[in-house]
């Protein structure tokens, strides 16, 4: 009979290990599961690492209780997904459960899957089928819901085209061409006057009319008006309209102000009405609002 050194030398020698480590996880980018084809006994394995993000898609509403979920960095549930950021120290071979209820009701379906931890290699994406015909239904979704960026990526080029187009047309339209164009401008070109104070009744309120010049053309007439704005808050215009002695309206108004009328300071506003040469005539009286009611009403406008 041996000694008990030689049979420790023996084994030894042998080398028959006292713990066998755990074989490797497939480590897959994309991990589709088909419950309907993987037996209840069997856990599918999900290779996971520290630092690595791995998301679950379900193809129905699902529940999920995870083994130590505190020791997680990250973890965020949606109605039928989950997000995960392994724990920091997760080692190589180690095993947490991640439990999953799918369905609601009596259609319930219970899985559980191991997360095996390999530092530097995880599945980046999950998606867990409960039979065939749902991943069918969910591919043809995601293939729709492709289609359907495309067209909104063409209906957005198309319309950035139309905006530019728009664009040059509105470069167009500025400055002498576009008067020419528009038959705005004829032998008698574009009257000028100043509308002066003596020939207005200076209004009380917020606003109060300061200076300004009027201007007609052949298919409109416009004012420019400078405003002292006496109230505590900055004044815009935001609607207004010009109207004569019988009170009928000149024609439909455009505005434009470049900034608001701050407190006790001067700004100007911009009025044009549609109007050819044979309207807008006499005394008129324009009147604006901001959104809040507050405005000015100017009486005895003459236009050339």
């Amino acid at each position: 009979m041996l000694p008990p050194s030689c049979i420790l030398l023996l084994v030894l020698h042998q080398g028959a290990p006292l713990i066998q480590p755990p074989p490797d996880a497939v480590c897959k980018q994309l991990q589709r599961i088909e419950l309907a084809l993987v037996p209840l006994a069997e856990a599918p394995e999900i290779c996971v690492s520290p630092g690595l993000m791995t998301n679950f898609v379900f193809d129905s509403p699902v529940k999920v209780e995870l083994q130590d979920e505190v020791r997680f960095q990250e973890m965020t549930r949606g109605r039928s997904t989950l997000s995960l950021l392994p724990p920091p120290d997760l080692v190589k071979g180690e095993r947490l459960r991640l439990t999953a209820t799918l369905g609601e009701g009596s259609t319930q379906q219970r899985v559980t899957f191991s997360l095996v931890g390999d530092p530097g290699r995880s599945t980046h994406q999950v998606e867990v089928y409960r039979d065939k015909r749902p991943r069918e239904a969910l591919q043809l979704e995601i293939a729709q819901g492709q289609a359907k960026n495309q067209q909104l990526l063409d209906e957005l080029d198309q319309t950035r085209a139309q905006l530019a187009q728009l664009r040059v047309r509105l470069e167009q339209a500025s400055g002498l061409l576009g008067l020419i164009a528009n038959k705005t401008l004829s032998e008698k070109g574009i009257q000028r006057q100043e509308l002066k104070k003596k020939e207005l009744v200076r209004s009380e309120g917020v606003l109060a009319y300061e200076w300004g010049y009027g201007y007609r053309s052949d298919k409109s007439i416009a004012a420019e008006l400078w405003l002292k704005n006496s109230s505590p808050e900055p004044w815009t215009a935001a609607v207004g309209s010009l109207v004569d002695a019988q009170g009928h309206e000149v024609g439909r108004m455009k505005l434009r102000q470049e900034n608001p009328i701050e407190p006790n300071s001067e700004g100007s506003v911009i009025v044009e009405v549609d109007a050819p040469r044979t309207q807008g005539h006499g005394e008129l009286m324009l009147w604006l609002r901001d959104e809040n009611s507050r405005g000015i009403t100017v009486r005895g406008l003459t236009f050339p």
